[in-house]
């Protein structure tokens, strides 16, 4: 199978990389970060060489938070065909949710600690590429494990789970718009993303940062 990863770590990469090629299997590219992942991605389709599968480390510059899930989920739309296995230091509920929220056609969710143990690792991909779902055990676990109250807190994406997050800390829009290095205006939007996806309507306008915020605590 042809195979495209992105890790941020040099060494990882390395590693991922001879794990896959000892085993006959073809790493046709290696990239850092996100924006490159896609990038690369969609130049190989556009010559008619769409990999078999990406594996991505969720976490990737520039900030560490969502690049690579994000990176991924807009592959799995521009690309069906496309399997994508990510990896995560920790289960990350809202990233898993994010990933399984179309198809679970060619998806996974490993823990990286799951690399150690080759034989998984690599059957783990494999069935990825070939279209099966390949999830961690300790994610399954999770997700069948949320209250009903946390379901709807997984509909949330992982940036508007950070926002949230942050308003439960008391934090002005300002203030978490500094926090996440972006615009006031992008906080604003998350917020009413929040808002909408937490059925809290307008008529609550006094009271919708308060509601949202119990939420999550609740939660």
């Amino acid at each position: 199978m042809r195979v495209v990863i992105a890790e941020d770590s040099v060494l990882l990469r390395e590693g991922l990389t001879r794990l896959l090629t000892d085993r006959g299997h073809e790493v046709v590219a290696g990239v850092g970060d996100g924006e490159a992942l896609v990038k690369t991605v969609d130049e190989l389709a556009a010559d008619g060489r769409l990999p078999d599968v990406v594996v991505a480390d969720v976490r990737m510059p520039p900030t560490h938070t969502d690049e690579g899930v994000r990176a991924a989920v807009r592959l799995r739309a521009a690309h069906p065909r496309l399997g994508v296995l990510v990896l995560s230091q920790y289960v990350e509920e809202q990233y898993a949710t994010e990933l399984l929220a179309g198809s679970s056609h060619g998806v996974g969710y490993l823990l990286k600690d799951r690399v150690a143990e080759v034989r998984e690792f690599v059957d783990a991909v494999v069935r990825v590429a070939e279209g099966g779902t390949a999830l961690d055990p300790e994610v399954v676990a999770q997700l069948l494990g949320r209250s009903r109250k946390q379901d709807v807190l997984a509909a949330l994406t992982p940036r508007e789970g950070e926002v949230l997050a942050l308003m439960a800390e008391g934090r002005t829009n300002s203030a978490i718009a500094a926090q996440l290095v972006v615009s006031h205006g992008a906080v604003e939007k998350h917020v009413s993303n929040i808002f909408l996806k937490l059925g809290l309507s307008q008529s609550d306008a006094d009271h919708r940062r308060v509601l949202a915020v119990l939420t999550y605590l609740r939660s």
